[in-house]
């Protein structure tokens, strides 16, 4: 739905074990073969692909999480997805005011120095962390747990209270972890950018939420919001969420894709109806014409599912809808 292009910068903020990242490889890797005429076989392999889909791996992608475990596993995914010189590196994104303490550590520049000498290549303003140039940016932050830290919320304007003359007032005692990730994630978007990220069902609706509405509306043209089953993310946790889509506001065609302010536009909504796991956890299996399971090219099992069209084998879903969607709003990243 995000539509990556070869020529774009991306980034998960909370990556885990870097699914966001490592698919989206495999995305432009695609269109990258494609171009070039070239069959798509296995992508998750050692075989040798274009120099197109290196140079994008290693100058385009990047991620970053604050567990070191979920570094490690996500660095070895994406060195088998072709990258030879990952830019997954370990820090705590929100805590940004920090990142020299790490940096500066010999053993953590040892393993992380070549992917942050290139992300500090993307900081809109020198020697500053707050501020980045990317042009998409997919997140699922993690939900769990407040964030009670002065020195870390006194950085953030959703984690203070709003006057009754709407300014700035003092800090709160406690913010929500995905708040804040709302908040940092638009800062590492370039005007125009895009972010796709997962997020509790009731910042979607809480009346408690309206302010937190607002920053983003008044930030970002909010292009899509998806309800995922509720079964989704089971059996690690039931609770129902929705991705949001955005793109930040840009009517300076020099400073990245076109978002002309508006007050009044269409947004794009959709629900998951079909499953894709049963109330256990575990995964439901998609049954072809005659009722058999269903595997696709490589021999893999296919997940029930109604969100995309799988390589041809299962019906048109919500990003195919949700495609003509853009097309019709003249998106700047489906022109």
């Amino acid at each position: 739905m995000l539509n990556p292009h070869e020529s774009e910068t991306l980034i998960d903020t909370a990556c885990g074990s870097a699914g966001f990242t490592v698919h989206s490889i495999f995305y432009v890797w695609k269109n990258i073969l494609r171009d070039e005429g070239k069959p798509i076989s296995h992508l998750f392999t050692m075989e040798q692909k274009p120099e197109r889909c290196y140079d994008y791996v290693q100058n385009k992608v990047f991620a970053i999480d604050f567990d070191e475990k979920s570094v490690r596993v996500a660095r070895c995914l994406n060195l088998i997805a072709g990258d030879g010189q990952t830019n997954v590196l370990h820090l705590n994104t929100l805590d940004y005011t920090k990142w020299d303490e790490t940096t500066k550590q010999q053993e953590w520049l040892d393993t992380y120095h070549q992917g942050w000498k290139k992300l500090r290549r993307l900081m809109a303003v020198k020697n500053s962390y707050r501020g980045f140039q990317f042009d998409i940016l997919m997140a699922n932050p993690p939900f769990a747990g407040d964030i009670k830290q002065t020195d870390m919320l006194a950085l953030y304007e959703l984690a203070h209270k709003r006057t009754k003359d709407n300014s700035q007032g003092r800090l709160e005692n406690a913010v929500g972890r995905d708040l804040l990730f709302i908040e940092r994630n638009l800062d590492f978007l370039r005007p125009g950018g895009r972010m796709a990220i997962v997020l509790p069902q009731g910042r979607f609706n809480n009346s408690g939420d309206q302010r937190v509405r607002e920053f983003i509306s008044d930030r970002c043209r909010i292009l899509a919001v998806v309800g995922l089953h509720p079964s989704t993310f089971k059996p690690h946790t039931g609770t129902k969420t929705s991705v949001l889509f955005v793109q930040k506001w840009n009517d300076d065609p020099k400073s990245g894709p076109l978002c002309p302010k508006a007050r009044d536009y269409n947004i794009f909504f959709a629900t998951q109806r079909l499953e894709s796991k049963d109330s256990g956890g575990d995964k439901l299996i998609a049954k072809d014409q005659d009722g058999k399971l269903l595997k696709d090219t490589h021999g893999h099992w296919v997940v029930q599912h109604d969100l995309f069209n799988h390589e041809g084998l299962t019906e048109d879903g919500i990003a195919e809808a949700f495609t003509d969607f853009g097309k019709k709003e003249k998106l700047s990243f489906f022109l």
